[in-house]
């Protein structure tokens, strides 16, 4: 699985071009977050899909290509903070209530709502730990969900995304990584 932070121009359409082109190449897109940056006018993507080194290169050349897309960074390999977000409804009785209370409390889930026949659970950690308690909840019967897909930020003092503030550092940095891009 590869994971890239792209930072797009704010325009309506980017997303769909950003998802065709990876389509168009033969790739899968696992799962794929958008919001904006700090930056006005700027919004990042993460995108993650199944592909091999040649494949994740060449998505990352292609990207370049689209003329909304300013930065591209595969931080697959990089040290590296991943989490994702999911809220479910599960279905409770008065005799499941208090094992579904636990449940989520082992998992350093929250309860943000209930009623009579339901909790809503939010939960936020890497796949693994998110897969694990939906797999854990699921005989209880989960009537609802929804997931985010995965969040991507470089630990540390690095930026994955974040342009550099001289726009000419940022022309020439773009110009340096399109003779990479175009060799692939």
């Amino acid at each position: 699985m590869n994971t890239f932070v792209v930072l797009v121009e704010d325009h309506p359409g980017v997303l769909t071009r950003v998802s065709g082109l990876i389509r168009r190449r033969g790739f899968n897109i696992d799962s794929i977050t958008v919001g904006h940056t700090e930056t006005a006018g700027v919004s990042r993507m993460t995108i993650a899909v199944e592909a091999d080194e040649f494949g994740a290169r060449r998505i990352e050349a292609n990207l370049y290509k689209l003329i909304e897309v300013l930065r591209v960074d595969n931080v697959t390999r990089r040290p590296s903070i991943f989490r994702e977000l999911c809220i479910l409804k599960v279905k409770t009785t008065p005799e499941t209530r208090a094992q579904i209370f636990q449940l989520a409390s082992v998992y350093r889930a929250r309860i943000i709502d209930v009623s009579p026949e339901s909790l809503v659970i939010e939960i936020t950690g890497n796949e693994d730990k998110v897969q694990s308690l939906i797999d854990v909840l699921d005989p209880y019967g989960i009537v609802e969900m929804a997931r985010t897909g995965r969040l991507a930020m470089l630990r540390g003092t690095g930026t994955a995304s974040k342009p550099p503030e001289d726009e000419q550092d940022f022309g020439a940095a773009k110009a340096e990584e399109d003779l990479i891009s175009h060799s692939v």
